[in-house]
C-alpha cells in the first residue's frame, strides 16, 4: 500500500462521500482478522496507518518473561536483552510484521472488506439522499418496463412505479420525462428501493402546491384528499385568510388553476362510439373543509344535497346521510364512487338513505310504540 491508497481515499471522500476514517478502521480490522486466522490469535496484534506514506503497519506485542510458554505473546529476557540492554521482565516489546507474511488471503480479505464497506456506505448515502425526498414530487426519466413496474431514473437510481401506482389509461414510452410522488424509501442489503406513485392522493396535493401560489405559501390549506386516479378526486380545503375564498382560489379564474393541475395527467380511454383512443380528464371536486363534522359530511357528499346527517350512537365514525329521493343516485354516484370518496375524505363510514327509505326505517323502529301511546292517552281521558 502506498500514496495511491491516500489518493483513493481522497476520491472516495470527495466523490462518493465515504468517510476515509471508516475505511481505515475497516482495513485495520480486516488485517487483524487475517492475522488471527494465520497465527491463531489477535490479542497481541496492533494495526496502524501511516498518514504520510499510505501504508498499513502490523505490530505484535510480546511481554518479556523468564520462561516462554507462548512465543506469539512472550519473549525471553535473554532474547530481549539481545535487542536492547534496557529491557526488563514485564516490559512490552512491539515487533513489526511484514504484510507479505499474511499472504494473498489476507490481501483478498482486506479488499473484500473495503468493497463491502464502500457498498454499505454508498447505500447509506443514497438512502439518506432519497429519504429526504419522501413525501415530495421528483422528476425523472422513464427508463424501462417489465410486468410489474415502470422504472423511473431519478438521478442516481431507478425508482419503481407499480401498476397500482399508475393512473389507469396513462401510457409512457422510454425517455419520457415524468413527475412522480415519492411515498416510500427502503434500505435493505440488496440496495435502496424508492417507490413512487402518480395515483397517490398526496400527488394531487403536491401538484397543487406547485401550481397554486396560495397553496404553496399556506394561505389556502389542503386538509384532505380522496382520489380514484384517472377518474375523480375530492379535495377539502380551508383558508387562513378571511378575505380569500379557498374554493375559488383552487379552481382559479375560469377554472385555470384546476386545468393546470389536470394537465399533469394524461390517461387515455377507448371511445366506444368512435373507436378512437381519447384523453380523459380527471374530475376534481373542491370541498369546503369545516370543523363541524356534520357540515363537513354535508359538503363532502356534493354535488348531491343532504337533508340531514345522523351520527351512530354506537360507532363514533359512522354516519347516516339522508337525501331527497330524486338525489339518491347522485349522492351514491356511479358504482358508489361519490359516497366512497366522501367517506375517504371525511374519515366516516357513510350510509346513504333516501328520505322515503329513512321514513320507512323510522316507522319500522318506532311504529310499534304509537298504539301503546294512543291507548295510554285514551285511558287518561277516561
Amino acid at each position: 500500500m502506498s500514496k495511491e491508497m491516500l489518493e483513493a481515499f481522497r476520491i472516495l471522500e470527495e466523490e462518493k462521500h465515504i468517510n476515509k476514517e471508516d475505511i481505515i478502521e475497516t482495513v485495520k480490522e480486516s488485517l487483524k482478522s487475517a492475522y488471527r486466522r494465520r497465527y491463531g490469535q489477535s490479542e497481541s496484534a496492533v494495526v496502524e496507518f501511516n498518514e504520510k506514506t499510505g501504508d498499513f503497519q502490523v505490530f505484535t506485542v510480546r511481554e518479556v518473561v523468564e520462561e516462554v510458554f507462548d512465543s506469539r505473546l512472550e519473549i525471553s529476557l535473554k532474547d530481549a536483552l539481545a535487542i536492547s540492554s534496557a529491557y526488563e521482565l514485564g516490559d512490552k516489546i512491539r515487533f513489526e510484521e511484514a504484510p507479505k507474511e499474511f499472504g494473498r488471503v489476507a490481501a483478498q480479505s482486506a479488499k473484500q472488506t473495503i468493497m463491502e464497506k464502500m457498498r454499505r456506505q454508498m447505500r447509506e448515502v443514497t438512502y439518506n439522499e432519497y429519504k429526504e425526498h419522501e413525501g415530495e414530487i421528483m422528476t425523472g426519466t422513464v427508463e424501462r418496463f417489465d410486468d410489474r413496474f415502470i422504472y423511473v431514473n431519478l438521478g442516481s437510481l431507478e425508482a419503481q412505479l407499480s401498476k397500482q401506482d399508475q393512473i389507469p389509461g396513462e401510457t409512457f414510452k422510454s425517455h419520457d420525462r415524468i413527475e412522480v410522488y415519492v411515498y416510500k424509501v427502503e434500505n435493505n442489503p440488496r440496495g435502496v428501493n424508492v417507490f413512487v406513485s402518480r395515483s397517490h392522493p398526496e400527488f394531487i396535493k403536491r401538484i397543487m402546491e406547485q401550481e397554486i401560489p396560495e397553496v404553496y405559501d399556506g394561505t389556502v390549506e389542503i386538509m384532505a384528499v380522496s382520489r380514484e386516479a384517472g377518474d375523480r378526486t375530492k379535495v377539502a380545503v380551508r383558508s387562513h385568510n378571511p378575505n380569500v375564498d379557498p374554493i375559488g382560489t383552487i379552481v382559479g379564474r375560469r377554472g385555470a388553476n384546476i386545468q393546470k393541475v389536470i394537465s399533469k395527467f394524461h390517461p387515455m380511454r377507448l371511445d366506444a362510439k368512435t373507436g378512437l383512443v381519447v384523453p380523459v380528464e380527471e374530475n376534481i371536486d373542491v370541498i369546503q373543509w369545516v370543523e363541524d363534522e356534520a357540515e363537513f359530511i354535508y359538503n363532502a357528499i356534493a354535488p348531491a344535497e343532504a337533508d340531514q346527517v345522523i351520527f351512530d350512537e354506537n360507532d363514533a365514525r359512522k354516519a347516516l346521510v339522508v337525501v331527497p329521493d330524486n338525489k339518491l343516485s347522485l349522492a351514491i354516484g356511479r358504482r358508489g364512487q361519490n359516497v366512497r370518496l366522501a367517506a375517504h375524505l371525511t374519515g366516516f363510514r357513510i350510509d346513504i338513505k333516501s328520505a322515503t327509505e329513512f321514513e320507512a326505517m323510522e316507522a319500522e323502529l318506532y311504529g310499534t310504540e304509537e298504539p301503546a301511546l294512543e291507548e295510554e292517552m285514551a285511558s287518561e281521558e277516561a
